[in-house]
């Protein structure tokens, strides 16, 4: 059997919700929602591209922390199960609604950051021709993201997205070390591949 994570720094909110009685959506799990439901919907919203898909996911994500939380028996950390659940319950909702667009990963508009792209550049500032060739490469880019493989598009969000470690990924996917490796060098050949052509095209303009 699993060593339980004594380190973990959710453990007590997780041990306060499996106490109560019955469990609740307040106290112990309003305080896990609190401190994940930005990272959980970030997470969903990169993978599925979809502001409709991210709100559906996050919510399958809570919903499903919610029903098995009883069950939770730290042989990981809470932090890697609930990013598993969020990638799941995204790449499911991804292919049943393959079928809609992608909005950009490097500039997202976000309910939960005000509607302020992450991207902190201030367009006002950009003649209208620099704006209109940073938005034609970042679509260029974002058609060879969405040709990843569900698995590779996923573990590429945790990665260089939610800034997990390869040992994180690896916890919070149930993957082994190498399987990382070789999921993000595989990424990484893809996007090149796509890519290389694209940059060299646009550094000539």
């Amino acid at each position: 059997m699993s060593r339980p994570f004594i380190d973990d720094p959710d453990q007590a909110l997780v041990k306060a919700c499996q106490e109560q009685e019955p469990v609740c959506l307040e106290g112990a799990f309003r305080d896990l929602y609190e401190a994940y439901r930005d990272r959980v919907y970030n997470t969903c919203y990169r993978i599925t591209g979809s502001t409709a898909d991210a709100m559906d996911a996050a919510q399958e994500t809570f919903a499903t922390v919610f029903r098995r939380i009883d069950g939770f028996r730290f042989e990981s950390r809470f932090s890697s199960w609930i990013y598993r659940v969020a990638v799941n319950a995204s790449i499911d909702l991804r292919r049943r609604s393959s079928s809609r667009p992608w909005v950009s990963l490097d500039r997202l508009r976000s309910p939960l950051n005000d509607g302020a792209a992450i991207d902190p550049e201030d367009e006002s500032a950009e003649a209208p021709s620099a704006v209109a060739s940073r938005h034609e490469l970042e679509n260029d880019i974002q058609d060879a993201i969405t040709r990843l493989s569900p698995k590779m598009r996923a573990i590429t969000v945790l990665r260089y997205v939610e800034g997990l470690s390869y040992e994180e990924i690896s916890e919070s996917l149930e993957i082994s070390l190498g399987t990382v490796k070789s999921r993000l060098s595989r990424a990484h050949g893809a996007l090149d591949r796509e890519l290389t052509p694209v940059l060299d095209r646009h550094l000539l303009n």
